[in-house]
């Protein structure tokens, strides 16, 4: 018997069935043929790679537990949330133009339209963890925290110790890390909170016989809900670098972007809390009215417009994807958008080209330096065709830009925490807040032209008649761009 012969055919009929559920997993064409051409040419490295960081775990239930607890969860809120939508939507305080980015996040997200909200716009960890400070001690029922980066760090112990005060108060405080972004953490900064009362839980903790299947996926939400009624979400982590106030610090000026907002918007939030603590918690909690504060008599509150996207591996749609997609189709005069990580999908640049090419002001401030020589290569190559057709791209010189924001026209402003790449669209738990509102874009527009400021417009003519290799190698990057 010819043995060689019969590996040989194993062996190509291994290769056929990973190509099968390649093809059967992957909704993108662009990261499918990606996959299938690194399988076929790189073997046992693509195979291996595939089934690292490739499989689609929202098409293999990874997550359904995390579904049904959050569909029972959702249902519970339903009915008093949503009835808000169609209120806020036939009061005239959104423009026309967004009915159908705000229905479809509401169906396909389960996220409300919500008014009567105070919003503040919280620019680099300067403003932020002052504010956030302050409103963690004025807490008196709950405190729920959610990061993907906790540091053991000055700033990380400054809350801390807050924490620690208000559970020995009688505050019930629970404090959740992703397990990755906050590796750093250790068992003795865990240990002091729980002694002092605070419940902890790592998201989706990393186990070396699961690496593969957590390694990818993970909570790269920034969420603080404090008593039901306040919130915070964006793109600024808990640590010391995200600061300039600090002596000693690092260098680098560090720009980001977070928000405060005050009123009914924050039961979402919580929403997304209590999704992901009941999911990777031994201590799960249940719905109770002391977490949803209905504030719409509260007339003190400011009558903002919020509505959330989020998504991740547990959602059915691409939700943050999606409604980037049709926040810049519904734009009628300019579009600006800062994002660290800009490798955004075929999709969004035809969305982009299409505004450009129809006369709209289309602005993009990236970092005038990438961390990572490969997404910058990658990113470039997506801002050769865009410059081609006369968009204006600046790069960020003060320092590194952070921050995840994009102006819409006058009247929508979207802060989160989600890149505009293939990550954050498809891997990682994410969270945008979509703010309906002329002040809070006009506020976000001013900031972003502040940061122009302290950025150089590229050269679209240089940049186009660069040497011809370095274009290629930039297009060759690009085919990576799914996997970065």
């Amino acid at each position: 018997m010819d043995w060689s012969f019969l590996w040989e055919i194993a062996y190509v009929l291994f290769i056929l069935f990973v190509i099968a559920r390649v093809l059967q997993d992957t909704r993108s064409s662009t990261k499918t043929l990606s996959y299938i051409l690194f399988i076929i040419f790189v073997p046992i490295l693509g195979v291996i790679f595939y089934f690292s960081v490739g499989t689609n775990y929202r098409k293999r239930k990874l997550y359904s537990k995390k579904i049904v607890t959050d569909e029972v969860l959702r249902e519970r809120i339903k009915k008093r949330l949503n009835a808000y939508t169609k209120a806020i939507r036939n009061s005239g305080l959104i423009p026309q133009k967004s009915n159908t980015l705000v229905e479809f996040i509401r169906r396909a997200g389960n996220s409300p339209l919500t008014a009567n909200n105070e919003v503040k716009l919280l620019i680099n960890g300067e403003e932020k963890f002052p504010e956030l400070l302050q409103a963690l001690e004025k807490a008196t029922d709950h405190i729920h925290i959610e990061y993907y980066i906790y540091e053991n760090d000055i700033t990380g112990n400054q809350i801390a110790d807050i924490l620690i005060k208000k559970a020995k108060q009688g505050v019930a405080v629970r404090f959740m890390y992703d397990d990755f972004g906050s590796h750093g953490l250790g068992k003795t900064f865990i240990k002091k909170l729980e002694d002092a009362g605070v419940q902890t839980a790592p998201f989706y903790k990393i186990k070396w016989y699961a690496f593969a299947n957590r390694i990818n996926y993970r909570n790269h939400r920034k969420i603080v809900v404090i008593d039901g009624m306040v919130g915070f979400v964006g793109g600024i982590n808990i640590s010391d670098k995200y600061r300039n106030d600090l002596q000693n610090n690092q260098p680098l000026f560090w720009r980001d972007t977070h928000i405060k907002i005050t009123g009914q918007a924050t039961a979402y939030l919580q929403y997304l809390f209590m999704g992901d603590w009941n999911f990777c918690s031994h201590k799960a909690f249940a719905y109770s009215n002391r977490y949803f504060i209905d504030s719409t008599q509260q007339e003190h509150i400011e009558n903002e417009v919020v509505q959330f996207a989020a998504s991740g591996p547990d959602s059915k749609q691409p939700v943050i994807f999606y409604a980037l997609l049709e926040a810049i189709s519904s734009a009628k005069k300019s579009i600006y958008i800062t994002s660290p990580y800009f490798i955004p999908d075929e999709s969004l640049m035809d969305a982009l080209i299409i505004a450009v090419q129809g006369g709209l002001d289309v602005k993009i401030l990236i970092p005038g330096v990438s961390d990572s020589k490969m997404v910058n290569a990658a990113a470039s190559a997506y801002y050769t065709e865009l410059l081609a057709v006369g968009a204006k791209i600046y790069k960020y010189n003060k320092g590194f830009v952070h921050a995840k924001t994009m102006v819409v026209d006058n009247d929508l402003a979207v802060i989160g925490s989600a890149n505009m790449d293939y990550r954050s669209f498809d891997l990682n738990f994410e969270v945008n807040a979509m703010v309906y509102s002329k002040k809070i874009a006009a506020q976000l527009t001013k900031v972003f032209e502040t940061d122009l400021s302290h950025a150089t417009l590229i050269d679209a003519e240089a940049w186009l008649n660069r040497p011809k290799y370095i274009h290629v190698w930039e297009k060759m990057v690009r085919l990576l761009s799914p996997f970065l």
